[in-house]
């Protein structure tokens, strides 16, 4: 299973990124952590910085046929930028369109609605989102985690980094298809 990690620069939640990561490779798998400019990413614990993490490939760079699915760790900040930028979007977009499998937690589903691909779909993310959601035509619910099929691929996402364990269940069985 080789997954793919999107992060900005700055501002993941770094247990959101490391948890996930470490289920990816407890399950054999390979993962890359893709970022929209090249050497590290500056992750955080809620609002102090903590642990830098080196970029494997750019967005300029990566595909989604080199994955079999994008895991989005959240954060404030990582979604915020993410979706500012027309490359990260459309290399999140590339993955829906390509049927493959998207793993979202907390503040990321903010770069699938930039991405406009919540219409029709149900999600969860941390709380805040949930009129964003709704405004972009997702159906917001409030679970541990929801895993949704109505579309061109599935989509797994979840709430909090307290729902970690059951996201990387999900998302890790789901990407091993």
């Amino acid at each position: 299973m080789q997954a793919a990690f999107l992060v900005a620069p700055e501002g993941t939640e770094e247990v959101e990124l490391t948890q996930p990561w470490q289920a990816v490779v407890a399950a054999g798998g390979g993962p890359t952590l893709v970022s929209t400019h090249t050497g590290k990413v500056q992750a955080f614990h809620h609002l102090d910085r903590a642990a830098t993490f080196p970029v494997d490939l750019t967005v300029d760079e990566a595909t989604a046929a080199d994955f079999d699915g994008l895991v989005l760790p959240g954060g404030v900040a990582n979604p915020d930028a993410l979706r500012l930028d027309q490359r990260a979007v459309a290399f999140i977009k590339s993955f829906f369109d390509a049927g493959k499998p998207v793993a979202a937690i907390c503040h990321a589903p903010w770069t699938l609605v930039e991405a406009d691909v919540v219409r029709g779909r149900t999600l969860t993310s941390w709380p805040s989102l949930r009129t964003d959601i709704r405004n972009a035509g997702g159906i917001w619910v409030d679970e541990q985690v929801k895993i949704c099929t109505a579309g061109p691929n599935t989509l797994i996402t979840s709430r909090k980094p307290a729902d970690l364990d059951a996201f990387c269940a999900a998302f890790v069985s789901e990407f091993s298809h």
